[in-house]
């Protein structure tokens, strides 16, 4: 029996880390089920690694994913954006015609457009899969205001797009819930399905850390995006090295080093103890289980509400609790229900000394990295989320029903 045929369209690329965890690793394992075209747009420096390219292509050709990389264009800035989503249209409407997609899995929101547009002529169903409010974090991140003709024009695609998809995938609880405010005559009737991101849980496990290793505290991922409170990160780690002295620091991001050295400032006590470093994807593991506590504070409103920071499923996958801020997705929830880490509830010093406070008691409960691993599994697991695209799938097919 022929394989049910998924095109999936993203403009994240298979060479970049996202791309790697959060589309190939949920298509390895549905190509056990489904014919998958991946249609992806790289980054003209990521594509000029040609072992990593030949890498990503052995990887789709081993898992029979038949991948058509575009290059990611930046400019203009206006007409960028404009000019995928018409090589991307194109490309759809293509295999379309050539019966490779019963199905269109649409990431984000400008792929979900063009997957509209496709259902419009052909009828061909798509799942709308949110990844987060995109009109909502370009406005918190300063790229668009509220009320412009882009916005107005994002916040028609939205509606557009959760009203006619064959299912909504949604990262949070918390953004199907404002969703379901603003779009109730859309969502009335909709199938609206909750997956969370997904960390190699295979990878990022707890390790058993040497008595005489020094505490490490981290920070993993952008922290200049204009989503992430890097002033925040300032003063918690300033605060950290004042009360910790031989504490150790470490950012692991592709940002530019020095700005955001610059960025964290403090004194040369806090400066001599702070390293920062890019690391290829498969490597960030063993890095993150030398770590004690890691950090993340992004920043809060309507923007973070769909937001599932990979880093968080990573960072409780290796047995480590979270120094957080609320607000951002169901970050907050997941903190408190399992009681893996502490919230900041502002910045200021007293607010981070309180959080450092319940951050001391934390630490001395013996259950607590058994404890961040089970959450992790209970909501981070990549098999549990294969398996929910894997229905998805199913139910918008009608297979076995």
């Amino acid at each position: 029996m022929n394989k049910p045929s998924i095109l999936y369209i993203t403009r994240n690329g298979m060479l970049e880390p996202l791309g790697q965890s959060q589309v190939l690793s949920y298509l390895r394992g549905l190509s056990i089920d489904y014919r998958i075209t991946l249609i992806s747009f790289e980054k003209p420096d990521d594509l000029e690694n040609i072992i990593a390219l030949e890498n990503v292509r052995s990887d789709c050709e081993a898992h029979d994913i038949r991948w058509l990389p575009q290059r990611f264009h930046y400019k203009p800035k206006l007409i960028a954006p404009l000019w995928s989503m018409i090589i991307l249209f194109y490309l759809c409407l293509r295999e379309v015609l050539r019966g490779n997609a019963d199905l269109i899995h649409a990431r984000s929101y400008i792929p979900a457009a063009v997957a509209l547009f496709i259902n419009y002529l052909k009828g061909t169903p798509f799942i709308f899969d949110m990844r987060a409010l995109w009109p909502e974090e370009l406005i918190t991140a300063g790229s668009i205001k509220r009320g412009s003709i882009i916005y107005k024009i994002l916040i028609w695609v939205e509606r557009q797009c959760l009203g006619n998809a064959a299912t909504v995938v949604s990262l949070t609880h918390a953004a199907v819930d404002y969703l379901k405010t603003e779009y109730e005559k859309e969502l009335k009737e909709q199938n609206i399905v909750v997956i969370s991101t997904c960390a190699d849980l295979t990878r990022f496990i707890p390790l058993i850390k040497s008595t005489s290793q020094p505490e490490i505290y981290s920070c993993i991922g952008t922290v200049l995006s204009g989503w992430f409170h890097i002033e925040w990160l300032s003063r918690c780690f300033q605060s950290l090295a004042k009360r910790y002295p031989d504490a150790q620091f470490e950012i692991i991001t592709r940002d530019n080093a020095e700005v955001v050295r610059k960025a964290i400032g403090g004194d040369q006590n806090l400066q001599s103890k702070l390293t920062i470093y890019s690391l290829p994807s498969e490597k960030v593991h063993e890095a993150v289980q030398r770590h004690t506590v890691s950090v993340m504070f992004f920043k809060e409103g309507l923007g973070k509400l769909g937001s599932a920071p990979t880093r968080l499923g990573e960072i409780l996958g290796c047995g480590l609790p979270v120094i957080a801020n609320a607000g951002v997705g169901d970050v907050a929830r997941i903190v408190e229900k399992y009681h893996v880490g502490v919230l900041v509830k502002e910045n200021s010093d007293a607010a981070i000394q309180k959080a450092l406070e319940e951050l001391d008691i934390l630490m001395k409960d013996p259950h607590l990295a058994q404890r961040c691993r089970n959450a992790a599994e209970e909501v981070f697991s990549l098999q549990k989320g294969t398996e929910a695209y894997r229905t998805v799938y199913k139910y918008i097919l009608n297979i076995g029903q």
